[in-house]
């Protein structure tokens, strides 16, 4: 397949955003499957009754890495792609994917990613998705993932959930469920500006004794953005939750933040916290008194409640 000085400067991009090695890679330009290689402990194959892949890594698996970015050049593309993850009892591996969207025309541009992952007994994962948008075109840059987890057993899953910045609209569907004395951490990072929407939908049943769960939420509303962030946690179990949301709000923003709590079981211990502020006035000064300008003490400011 030929690429266009556009495809190679996103494919590029993402690279420099997930730092792409040799070894277990599948890179989707456009629909398609443009580059795709397995490893000797993980294997990468095509779905055969819709587009998407399976990715098998062997029980066992350490220190390997799987990246499966997403590159969408083309305006008024709507893709839409089935990925499932399986991560073999005791394995410890790090997947790492992202959405790429440039988008120059009038038309939307869309990536709906639709991800099933499985963590199996005794293993450990950590996931980064990161989503960024770019191009003067009138269309928008619309990036819906939706992601379902499964943590077995004695598992570990590590998500860490990013927008970067150009996405017009998003909805983000996550979904998990929590097995005996199983682990899960979502850390999502999200950045909204103009007349963006960004929509956070967090589902958590903790089904297993012991089991436990964590949502931290940083997030950031600018201009005339809106941001509604929705965590709902289940403890049927002895068990332990908690979620955690602050958000930083500018100029003509709107954000809305919903904990939601259910405990099924007089040993789930579950909680809450939720912030929405405006930037201190005193820590722009402080910056400021050391040489900053003002939008440079914001920038540092944003920058270290995002990182």
């Amino acid at each position: 397949m030929n690429f266009s000085k556009l495809d190679m400067q996103m494919l590029q991009t993402i690279s420099d955003m997930n730092g792409i090695p040799k070894g277990a890679v599948n890179i989707r330009l456009n629909g398609e499957a443009v580059l795709r290689n397995s490893s000797p402990n993980i294997k990468i194959t095509s779905k055969t009754d819709k587009p998407g892949m399976n990715v098998e890594i062997r029980p066992g698996t350490r220190n390997e890495t799987v990246h499966v970015p997403v590159v969408l050049t083309q305006s008024g593309l709507n893709d839409k792609v089935y990925n499932t993850f399986i991560v073999g009892e005791d394995a410890d591996v790090v997947i790492i994917a992202g959405c790429g969207i440039h988008n120059e025309a009038h038309a939307n541009s869309r990536h709906d990613g639709i991800h099933d992952i499985i963590v199996k007994k005794g293993a450990r994962l950590l996931y980064t998705e990161k989503h960024y948008g770019q191009g003067e075109g009138a269309g928008k840059r619309i990036l819906n993932p939706t992601t379902v987890v499964t943590v077995e057993d004695g598992a570990y899953c590590e998500m860490e959930l990013v927008q970067i910045k150009g996405v017009d609209d998003t909805i983000r569907n996550t979904e998990a469920v929590i097995h005996k004395k199983g682990n899960l951490r979502i850390v999502e990072k999200l950045l909204t500006q103009g007349d963006q929407n960004a929509v956070s939908d967090i589902k958590i049943v903790i089904e297993g004794k012991g089991g436990t769960a964590q949502v931290l939420s940083r997030s950031v509303a600018q201009e005339h953005s809106m941001q509604s962030f929705h965590a709902a946690l289940t403890g049927k179990t002895e068990c332990f939750g908690h979620v955690e949301c602050d958000a930083i709000i500018m100029g003509n923003a709107v954000i809305r933040s919903i904990p939601e709590l259910h405990a099924e079981n007089a040993e789930a211990v579950l909680t809450h916290e939720a912030a929405i502020g405006k930037i201190a006035g005193e820590q722009l000064i402080k910056l400021m008194s050391l040489g900053l300008t003002e939008e440079e003490a914001v920038n540092t400011i944003l920058d270290g409640f995002l990182k």
